[in-house]
């Protein structure tokens, strides 16, 4: 596998760099070719153009830290409009002023214009528990966030700030609690716990079919280790993940008076099958990478979409600029994102919003294999980057509404170059990505400086 195509595999989350552990890949990436900034090459005051439009749509950004007055976010809110489902990326995985400004506006949009559910980039089988905590108020949730968070790059203690807001909002609203929503895939395990659900649902209400599920799970409940999983023979986890479609299969043919209890056995069973099927995924073979990118990010897609349609919440989307983007940055890899998927189903009910950032420090590691978070730091961005034009804008933080620019900014959104896009691995030499935000985004948050993320406290 080439030192580009291993790049691909390790940049994008947990379960990615699971898959590149299991394949034993040993190679690092190389840069992008940037594409051709045909504002850069015009003369300054037409470059100069381009930033005084985005003067003009800018909205300066008083904080990223929630609490405190909310009035420079009026205008988000009047981008959002009646959106059901927002979109809320980051450049990085691991920096605090993502993470803070993910829970400022959710808590506005909780308050302001009535969301109810909270959407990470984590397995859905953790979202349920991590639910059912918000609900409930059993335990606490700097305990839930180690059980269910581990080594993830949410393991942070911005997102123990954000659980605990959240179970405090329920306690004081509980006619309108707010929800967390796991929409990935079910790793790096999916537990004995999670299966129970499915083949307890089974036993109470289709207890014929109780012997048959049981079998066809067997060799499958539980996958402890996607790591150790992903070792076992290609032709096996085929097997197993045709074996687990048939659950899927049987529970849906079966039915059942209790029609939200059959739904949610319905969409257990579909998480482990999309995951089985995930896992079938050949790390050996970098041509069908692309294929098993467009099953995962339809999966987070199909999960929010039922979340949606089952509850009517509004919902807030929290991942990688990739994943929420209507495209990636790399689209030979990622031929159609979680956010292409939404506004296929919801049209314009769904809203992209990027974050992009111009310096500063994050969390990530210095390779896939295993390795630990630790702290990383880049300067200002490079000219002819889209951060270094960005930065030239009057306001240090701000946002703005990519479709309200005119013509003279338009041809520069919608132009691709190169764009810092950072997962779980970072170090000397890493690349720049082309990205045309205009065409990914609806609206743009920009930061000028990010300071790393807090690692959760024991």
């Amino acid at each position: 596998m080439n030192r580009h195509r291993r790049q691909q595999l390790s940049r994008r989350g947990a379960l990615l760099v699971a898959v590149s552990v299991a394949a034993g890949a040993a190679l690092t990436p190389v840069g992008a070719q940037a594409a051709p900034d045909p504002v850069a090459a015009r003369s300054g005051p037409a470059k100069d153009a381009v930033v005084r439009e985005l003067d003009r749509i800018a909205h300066p950004l008083r904080s990223t830290e929630p609490g405190g007055r909310t009035t420079d976010l009026r205008a988000l809110g009047a981008m959002i409009g009646g959106a059901k489902v927002v979109g809320l990326g980051e450049a990085n995985h691991g920096s605090h002023e993502f993470f803070a400004m993910k829970e400022r506006v959710f808590r506005h949009l909780v308050e302001e214009k009535g969301f109810r559910a909270f959407s990470l980039e984590s397995s859905w089988g953790a979202g349920l528990q991590i639910d059912e905590y918000l609900q409930t108020g059993e335990g606490d949730a700097r305990r839930i966030a180690a059980e269910h968070l581990a080594n993830s790059p949410w393991d942070r203690e911005e997102f123990v700030h954000l659980l605990q807001w959240m179970r405090d909002h329920n306690r004081r609203n509980p006619t309108r609690t707010v929800h967390f929503v796991g929409n990935d895939l079910s790793a790096p395990a999916v537990t004995d716990e999670f299966f129970g659900r499915i083949t307890g649902y089974v036993q109470r209400h289709h207890p014929a079919l109780a012997p048959r599920v049981d079998e066809l799970y067997t060799g499958l409940r539980p996958v402890d280790d996607v790591y150790a999983y992903m070792g076992r023979p290609i032709a096996e986890r085929q097997r197993l993940a045709g074996q687990a479609r048939q659950v899927l299969d049987l529970i849906g043919a079966a039915g059942g008076r209790d029609r939200e209890a059959h739904d949610w056995a319905v969409q257990n069973a579909r998480s482990v099958a999309d995951t089985t099927e995930f896992l079938t995924l050949d790390p050996g073979d970098p041509t069908t990478l692309p294929a098993f990118m467009r099953l995962r990010d339809e999966a987070m897609a199909r999960n929010v979409l039922w979340w949606q349609k089952r509850t009517g919440h509004k919902i807030l989307v929290s991942a990688h600029n990739d994943h929420l983007g209507l495209i990636a940055a790399e689209a030979a890899s990622y031929p159609k994102t979680q956010g292409s998927f939404l506004r296929d189903a919801l049209g314009r009910n769904y809203l992209p919003i990027g974050m992009t950032f111009d310096r500063g420090s994050f969390l990530s590691k210095d390779t896939a294999l295993g390795g630990e978070w630790k702290e990383f730091s880049v300067g200002a961005a490079v000219p002819g980057s889209n951060e270094n034009t960005l930065d030239k804008v009057r306001h240090r933080d701000f946002y703005a509404d990519l479709r309200a620019a005119a013509p003279t900014a338009r041809g520069w959104l919608d132009t691709a170059r190169p764009t810092r896009s950072i997962g779980t691995e970072f170090h000397d030499g890493y690349p720049l990505f082309d990205q045309a935000l205009g065409r990914a985004f609806d609206v743009l948050v920009h930061l000028h400086e990010v300071g790393v993320a807090v690692p959760r406290r024991p």
